[in-house]
């Protein structure tokens, strides 16, 4: 054996011996914490903490050499899974990318709005186009003062696509002394994944011909846009928003080379729109994967240096809360870090009260801009996180998670591949069948808080302005929706009676005693709306005054088990004598399993109730 073999030999040695002191010490931790002892546990109890992701994927609680990956090719080479760009420009970093014209019909408004902000930090334009967006007629003012080869231009106009593009088009046929080759325009066309979300979209037979337009242009023009945020923001899983994209990406590959377009033309006019989420590794390695599966589609049809397309990454809507809006700041700070990271081309970071009609009540539209924009600027100006192309290469959890992703993710599209394709399996409802399992699944999770979201489900503002009322319907799934909706009946019943819905707590024993469980039952009480009053410890001799002083009508008992067992039952007698209708135990039932009549309380709060199910009962009952 070679010295370098002995060498190899003896650090796997010491690998698995450290390996294996680690295995050690966790069955330790857990037999203490689950009160059973080392010999129950199986024989790799790291496994234990195992975590398994909507997708399917199992995040390992540490990853080390055992779970090292064959280091993948540079950045702008096949798989395109470190980038698709080798020479992007390490000192700008990503492309900082922001949103203008919706809502504003103003073309001037709307060209003071692009031009501060591109004098101000964005280097990328989406552009919206609609009837309550800036019109068709109005584009080349908006964009007036604007050089098209130093600033990409994404437009999203729905139904007005077409026109929108001609209008873009003509106005670059304008430009006078630019270098064309270097004028990058995404003319937003997205009619197969319109067709998911409901938005109107031109005709594919009319994308086909936009598309074969563009493939004749001097400039760098992708006519479509395969926006995978629409099954993200109805709730699909991450590979799931990846499957479904590739698959549309598919059909749009078929309609252009059926139309004589050859693979590679085919391939250069597309790209991709995904959603980024405040879960960082998740994210960065989404955008990772995405690239990857969608690299294996240009070598299967032959054009394997025609897959590296762009990725647009926009913060994603579905996680943005209305209640306690501010922390939306911090998601999405997560979220454009994890999608800068994963290699998206360009990020547009949504405003923090996207999530509410008009915004957030007393702050600007140009507040909320200029947040957004100054979170990724801070990203890439104060942190350098553009400096390094792909970061995340050579971590062991963040190349397995790309990996996991990447096959997960080529399944489901095989899958809408069996279904007949993308178009079949939108028309039979597969597709959107297959979303709504995960939807439903992330929905219980958050329901009985598994799930946290702070701000909305745990550690709630009730203190709060109430919100206006919604005017607007959404298509976008928010994750926090059941838990505001009972937020918004607290609001109605605060405006009708000038107080909160009112639940008494009951605490008995000393404050080292109860204050896990008044903490724990206040805060979720408040996720719903409910406002509490705590008088302090109680006996049963002074439980009659604290309901009486509070007006109550429901009260929740809060103690130890110990304590439950010696006081429990007079406690909530004394509570029924008093006037209370209704008795919680902020607890097992299992404590006074034994306990019936009069003496029992009639529900317990634990932390693995349904909590929108128990919190929509209480309210029903307060009379919201």
């Amino acid at each position: 054996m070679s010295v370098a073999s002995q060498e190899d030999a003896s650090q796997e040695d010491a690998a698995r011996s450290a390996y294996a002191t680690w295995q050690k010490a966790v069955a330790g931790v857990l037999a203490k914490s689950r009160r059973v002892d080392i010999e129950d546990l199986p024989s790799d109890p790291e496994h234990l903490l195992d975590t398994i992701t909507y997708d399917g994927v199992t995040i390992h609680p540490l990853y080390g050499t055992r779970d090292e990956h064959p280091e993948a090719p540079l950045p702008g080479a096949f798989p395109y899974v470190r980038g698709r760009d080798a020479a992007r420009d390490v000192n700008a970093g990503w492309k900082v990318s922001a949103r203008f014209g919706a809502g504003q019909s103003d073309p001037e408004a709307v060209n003071q709005s692009i031009l501060d902000g591109l004098n101000n930090g964005v280097s990328a334009l989406w552009l919206c186009i609609g009837e309550s967006d800036l019109p068709v007629g109005n584009i080349q003012r908006a964009l007036s003062g604007v050089l098209f080869d130093l600033v990409p231009i994404v437009l999203d106009a729905g139904t007005d696509t077409v026109d929108a593009a001609d209008a873009l088009l003509e106005a670059l046929d304008a430009v006078e002394g630019a270098d064309r080759s270097a004028i990058d325009v995404r003319l937003g066309a997205a009619t197969l994944t319109s067709k998911f979300s409901g938005r109107g979209a031109p005709s594919l037979d009319a994308v086909v011909a936009l598309a074969r337009q563009s493939i004749e242009r001097t400039e760098r023009v992708r006519a479509i846009t395969v926006d995978g945020t629409a099954f993200h923001n109805a709730g699909a899983s991450d590979t799931q928003e990846i499957g479904a994209a590739v698959a549309a990406g598919l059909e749009y590959l078929r309609a252009l080379t059926s139309a004589g377009a050859t693979a590679g033309q085919a391939l250069s006019q597309l790209e991709f729109r995904f959603a980024a989420t405040d879960d960082q590794f998740q994210t960065i390695a989404k955008f990772r994967a995405a690239r990857m599966v969608w690299a294996r589609v240009a070598q299967v049809v032959g054009s394997p240096t025609f897959g590296g397309a762009p990725q647009h990454a926009v913060t994603s809507e579905a996680m943005m809360a209305q209640r306690d809006p501010w922390v939306n700041m911090l998601r999405t700070t997560l979220a454009a870090f994890g999608a800068g990271i994963g290699g998206a081309d360009a990020v547009t970071v949504l405003p923090f009260d996207v999530a509410l009609d008009g915004g957030a009540a007393g702050v600007s539209k140009t507040f909320s801009a200029r947040i957004a924009r100054n979170t990724q600027l801070l990203l890439l100006e104060e942190s350098h996180l553009g400096r390094v192309l792909d970061p995340g290469a050579g971590s062991w959890y963040i190349e397995q998670l790309t990996d996991e992703l990447a096959e997960t993710a080529w399944k489901f599209t095989q899958k809408i591949e069996a279904d007949g394709g993308y178009l079949a399996a939108l028309d039979s409802g597969s597709l959107a069948a297959s979303i709504n399992e995960v939807k439903t699944a992330r929905d219980s999770d958050i329901a009985h808080r598994r799930t946290p979201l702070t701000g909305v489900n745990e550690f709630p503002n009730l203190a709060e302005a109430p919100l206006p009322a919604s005017t607007t319907s959404s298509v976008v799934h928010r994750y926090g929706a059941a838990f505001e909706a009972l937020r918004d009946r607290s609001d109605a019943y605060l405006s009708e009676h000038d107080v909160r819905p009112l639940v008494l707590l009951a605490p008995i024993g000393s404050v080292a005693e109860h204050n896990v469980r008044t903490t724990f039952a206040a805060n979720l009480l408040a996720s719903g709306g409910i406002h509490t009053e705590n008088p302090g410890p109680l006996t049963a001799e002074t439980i009659a005054g604290a309901v009486t002083t509070s007006g109550a009508r429901i009260a929740v008992l809060c103690g130890t088990d110990k304590r439950y067992a010696a006081e429990a039952g007079a406690a909530v007698v004394a509570l029924r004598q008093a006037g209370i209708e209704r008795v919680l135990l902020a607890g097992s039932d299992k404590v006074l399993a034994d306990v019936v009549g009069p003496e029992r309380p009639d529900d317990f709060l634990t932390a693995q109730v349904d909590a929108v199910a128990v919190l929509t009962d209480l309210l029903e009952s307060l009379g919201a």
